[in-house]
């Protein structure tokens, strides 16, 4: 667990999700696929049982290279990030996350702090040696982000996002670790 001061005066707590957030996390997930396009899903489109979410956080809080996060202001989930590292031996030190932020929270260095957590988890952790991501080319806020962060950019991936019937690439983007 982490406490961190924002700009605003808030405390942000960034923690483990648990299963008792499981929940709380299907809400948050279906109100930020509707404040952002620059997400793998959007609207309606996460359909999961809270059964379903409970066995996906105790999954990852089995998993020496699974990680999943929340932010918290007052008590509610205002960020979180998922990383998933593989499954079998030969990839069990790489695995790629998802980041996200309420709306009315952005700009506030949430994502950055979520971002920042997992970088020194991983290192900590011994196992992970390569964190992935995918953005989409137009995300220039989050590029510049991960750019700071220490991820270098690892290729292009054409027409993986497919939204309001427009195509968009995405940046693969890699940060290894020693």
């Amino acid at each position: 667990m982490k406490d961190i001061k924002l700009n605003n005066g808030k405390k942000l707590i960034i923690r483990t999700a648990i299963k008792e957030y499981a929940r709380d996390l299907i809400d948050y997930v279906n109100q930020i696929a509707k404040e952002s396009d620059f997400l793998t899903f959007g609207k309606g489109e996460f359909n999961i049982t809270v059964e379903k979410e409970e066995d996906i956080l105790q999954n990852h809080f089995d998993s020496g290279n699974m990680l999943y996060i929340v932010a918290l202001i007052d008590d509610e989930i205002v960020g979180s990030l998922n990383f998933g590292g593989g499954h079998r031996p030969r990839i069990m030190h790489t695995g790629e996350f998802g980041v996200s932020v309420l709306k009315k929270y952005w700009g506030l260095g949430i994502g950055k702090e979520l971002v920042k957590y997992m970088i020194d988890w991983a290192d900590e952790g011994k196992i992970i040696k390569k964190i992935n991501l995918r953005v989409r080319e137009d995300n220039k806020i989050a590029i510049e982000l991960y750019k700071k962060l220490g991820f270098k950019k690892e290729g292009i991936i054409t027409r993986d996002f497919y939204v309001n019937e427009k195509y968009y690439s995405s940046i693969q983007m890699g940060l290894e670790l020693d």
